[in-house]
C-alpha cells in the first residue's frame, strides 16, 4: 500500500530528448545560489559564502557544527544543494564572537568570504539558483536540439516536480515518512536498517542482514558517518533504545524531511494527473492560482474564468495552477480539483486525521505546477574527459535542475542527487 514510486512519471514536452548523462563528475554540475539579500555588515549572525564539492547537505551541516561548536538551531541556510556537484551557497552561524578560524577542516569545503548580519538565514531566503551543467556521452552536434528544447521550456515552464534528491539515495524517504506519521516504529526501523524494504547499495547488504538476524551490535559497527541517520539509529538501538527511540534519535530535521518527502510524492502524483489531462498550463474551476511574483494564491471561480484575463496572465507566466503540499495550514482547492488532491493524499497511506495531529506534520503549502526558466544558453565542446554539451540557466528557488535536464535528455537516469 502507499505510493510505490515518488518520482516523476510524465514529461511536459513530446520531443525526443538528446540522451546522455549528467553528474559524471562533480565538476560537471555547478550551482550558484542567487541571494535574496546581502548581509548588512553587523549583527550576531556570521554569514559565510561557501563552496563545496561532492559534499551532502548533512555532511556540510555536521562540519559547521563541529568547527564552530554550535547546535543545529544556530545554523541557517536558504536551501539544500546537490551533493554530486560544485555548489556556492550562503549559510549563517549564530556567533556573537569572531571564530578563531574560518578554515573548515574538510578538503572539499571552502569559505570564500564572510560578513555579519542581524538575522538568521532562513529557508527560502534566495531568489533562485544559476546552473551550469555538462551532459556527457552525447554528440556535441546535438547542441542545437538541446537549445531548442531548452528554449521550449522558456515558453512552457519547467515542471514543478520534486526530483530524486528529495527522496534519498534509496528513493524511500516517502516510505519512511509514511511509517513515521503512522507511528509504525518497528517497520520504520526495519526500512531504515534492514534488508527487506526498499533497494539499497550492495555494499550495505551484510550490515542489513545482520540487523534482520538480530545481531544488532555487529550491524551497528558496520555503519559509518557516510550514512548519518542509519548510524545514529543503529547505535541507539544497540544501546538498548526502543525502535521509537532509535528513529527519533535521527533528529527533528531528518524526521520532518521524511514527512515532507511523503507530501512531495503526493504532489508528484497530482502533477502526473494534470499532465495527462493537458491542464498544466490552464486554470480550472476550483483551482488555486499561484502568483509567481508574490508566491500567494487565489481561488479560481467560474466568474474569474468567464472574465477572460486569466488566460493572458497565464501566457505571461504571471500565474500558474498550483498543487498540494499537504500539512498544517494548507489552503485547499474545491470541486473536482480537490477530489484529485484528496485521492493523492489517500494514496500515501496517511489519513487526514493523522496528518492533522502528528507532531511531525509538515507546515503545508501550495506549489506551482510549472516554474519559469531564464537566461538559457547551450554550448557544445570537448575537454580532457571527452565531448559534452553544456547548458546554463536560472531557476527560481525550490525548482529542481534535474527536472529541467530530464525534459532535455528524456532519460530517467539523469544523475544522483
Amino acid at each position: 500500500m502507499g505510493i510505490q514510486t515518488p518520482l516523476p512519471q510524465r514529461y511536459f514536452t513530446d520531443e525526443e530528448g538528446i540522451g546522455g548523462r549528467i553528474k559524471v563528475r562533480a565538476e560537471d554540475f555547478r550551482v550558484e545560489e542567487i541571494p535574496l539579500y546581502e548581509p548588512c555588515g553587523a549583527g550576531e549572525h556570521l554569514y559565510l559564502w561557501i563552496e563545496k564539492m561532492d559534499v551532502a547537505h548533512a555532511e556540510l551541516m555536521s562540519c559547521l557544527r563541529r568547527h564552530f561548536g554550535v547546535r543545529d538551531w544556530a545554523i541557517g541556510y536558504a536551501g539544500m544543494k546537490d551533493k554530486r556537484a560544485v555548489t556556492h551557497q550562503m549559510v549563517s552561524v549564530h556567533l556573537s564572537k569572531e571564530p578563531a578560524s574560518l578554515e573548515i577542516d574538510h578538503a572539499r569545503i571552502n569559505v570564500l568570504r564572510s560578513a555579519r548580519h542581524r538575522n538568521k538565514l532562513r529557508r527560502g531566503h534566495l531568489r533562485g539558483n544559476r546552473f551550469s551543467i555538462r551532459i556527457r556521452d552525447v554528440d556535441p552536434l546535438q547542441a542545437p536540439r538541446a537549445r531548442a528544447l531548452l528554449k521550449g521550456l522558456e515558453k512552457t515552464g519547467v515542471p514543478g516536480y520534486f526530483g530524486a534528491q528529495r527522496f534519498g539515495y534509496r528513493c524511500n524517504n516517502h516510505r519512511l515518512g509514511s511509517l513515521l506519521l503512522n507511528r509504525d516504529w518497528e517497520a520504520a526501523l526495519a526500512e531504515l536498517l534492514g534488508s527487506t524494504g526498499s533497494p539499497f547499495p550492495e555494499h550495505q547488504r551484510r550490515r542489513r542482514e545482520l540487523f534482520d538476524a538480530g545481531r544488532i551490535e555487529e550491524a551497528a559497527a558496520l555503519w559509518t558517518t557516510a550514512d548519518r541517520s542509519e548510524l545514529i539509529a543503529a547505535r541507539k538501538f544497540r544501546d538498548g533504545g526502543s525502535a521509537q527511540e532509535a528513529i527519533m534519535a535521527c533528529g527533528r530535521i531528518t524526521l520532518n524531511f521524511w514527512a515532507s518527502s511523503l507530501m512531495s510524492a503526493a504532489f508528484n502524483r497530482v502533477l502526473d494527473r494534470r499532465i495527462d489531462a493537458g491542464t498544466v498550463g490552464r486554470l480550472l474551476e476550483g483551482d488555486l492560482a499561484w502568483k509567481h511574483d508574490s508566491r500567494a494564491v487565489f481561488a479560481v471561480t467560474a466568474e474569474e474564468l468567464a472574465a477572460g484575463p486569466l488566460d493572458e496572465r497565464l501566457a505571461r507566466f504571471e500565474i500558474s495552477p498550483s498543487g498540494p503540499l499537504w500539512g498544517k495550514g494548507m489552503t485547499q482547492t474545491a470541486g473536482s480539483v480537490a477530489e484529485v488532491e484528496r485521492e493523492a493524499l489517500q494514496a500515501t497511506g496517511v489519513s487526514p486525521e493523522i496528518l492533522a495531529t502528528s507532531r511531525y506534520r509538515p507546515e503545508g503549502a501550495r506549489r506551482p505546477f510549472r516554474l519559469p526558466v531564464a537566461n538559457v544558453d547551450v554550448q557544445g565542446g570537448t575537454d580532457e574527459d571527452g565531448p559534452f554539451i553544456r547548458v546554463t540557466f536560472d531557476l527560481p528557488r525550490g525548482t529542481y535542475a534535474t527536472i529541467a535536464m530530464r525534459e532535455i535528455m528524456k532519460d530517467d537516469r539523469p544523475g544522483e542527487g
